[in-house]
């Protein structure tokens, strides 16, 4: 009766700790079935908080690295999801970091496993979320915008891999966005923006605006033709991408050719209008999306204070002088949002 009831799918397990030493003895059997079996209870056993920190302090992780490599895609899939699983605590991912798998790991960005492609993507990105786990994957950015490069040519790639592959490069641009500049960045995110997933537009916008942070970021996004899209995304559905776009356009009105480029769009009444928007409907909004409209509001007025160093963008914004008025002197506006309102109208006023 007990042997009609055991899964076939996972490997008999041993009692206490001898469970995560004998499914890793169990991984290095030459049946592919066998190696299967072990990862799937290995996989249910990283579950406990216990299992995981034998799995790390054990010195069992090294072992994967050759099932990595396994001929089998369903192994190499598995592997990933194990990994994925390990990263979800920090000691997994502090070990991982530490281990020699990153390298072998990366050799299956491309691997024909999509399932394999996917677990992989989880895994960097969660690494990618620590500063050190971002620093560590800088030497992988080319990689990865070769990889964004082959997605427009496959856009069968699924949209979870899209989004997953630009947050990661998003993370490690926030810490250096060199590499990603001298990859082609600029382009091959300004393509991303026109995605008709809100979700992909979302983190290109986020990823190029970590790229429009340097001067020659700047520069790019200027000789791309990249601040025509971003400005029709200020009207965007989704309220995190125009915020995105807006701190893109933000930071590029910084340089001359920025400022220039933007008033010739119009781009002024636009950010006056989002600067503008009644606060009713803010009252009732949750947290997470007043925290959003905070940030759109905030890159609305610092692009707004900027622009208005140019002639013409100070004649345009005079004549507007009673809306930014308005948010500088709201004793129920945000600090913040107050602040930089009367950051603009000083620099709006200023005669020399």
């Amino acid at each position: 009766m007990a042997g009609a009831l055991m899964d076939p799918t996972r490997a008999p397990l041993a009692f206490g700790r001898r469970a995560v030493p004998q499914l890793f003895e169990q991984l290095q059997r030459p049946e592919t079935g066998t190696r299967l079996r072990a990862l799937a209870s290995l996989c249910d056993l990283i579950h406990d908080p216990e299992r995981l920190y034998q799995t790390v302090k054990g010195g069992f992780l090294e072992r994967l690295k050759v099932l990595l490599k396994d001929e089998d895609p369903s192994v190499r899939a598995r592997t990933c999801e194990l990994l994925h699983l390990l990263t979800a605590h920090s000691v997994g991912r502090q070990a991982l970091l530490s281990s020699s798998l990153l390298p072998p790991l990366s050799q299956l960005l491309g691997d024909s496993s999509s399932s394999c492609r996917r677990n992989v993507h989880r895994v960097l990105n969660r690494l990618a979320l620590l500063p050190a786990g971002a620093e560590a994957l800088l030497t992988l950015v080319p990689k990865l915008m070769l990889k964004l490069r082959d997605d427009e040519d496959e856009e069968e790639e699924e949209e979870e891999v899209q989004v997953l592959l630009l947050s990661t490069i998003s993370c490690c641009s926030r810490l250096d966005a060199l590499p990603a500049l001298a990859s082609d960045g600029v382009s091959l995110l300004g393509h991303k923006l026109l995605h008709r997933s809100p979700n992909i537009r979302r983190e290109a916008a986020a990823a190029m605006m970590a790229l429009s942070i340097p001067e020659d970021g700047k520069r790019q996004v200027c000789k791309e033709a990249v601040l025509p899209v971003l400005v029709g995304l200020l009207q965007d559905e989704d309220m995190e991408v125009q915020a995105n776009a807006a701190g893109v356009i933000m930071y590029t009105v910084i340089i001359t050719t920025g400022k220039q480029q933007c008033l010739d769009l119009d781009v002024v009444p636009v950010l006056l209008a989002l600067v503008s928007k009644e606060t009713e409907e803010e009252e009732e909004e949750d947290l997470e999306r007043r925290r959003r409209r905070k940030a759109l509001i905030l890159y609305s007025l610092r692009t707004l204070t900027s622009l208005a160093e140019a002639p013409d963008g100070r004649r345009l914004l005079l004549e507007q002088l009673p809306l930014l008025l308005r948010r500088s002197e709201a004793a129920e506006e945000d600090r913040d949002i107050r602040r930089a309102a009367q950051t603009a109208v000083r620099v709006v006023t200023w005669t020399p």
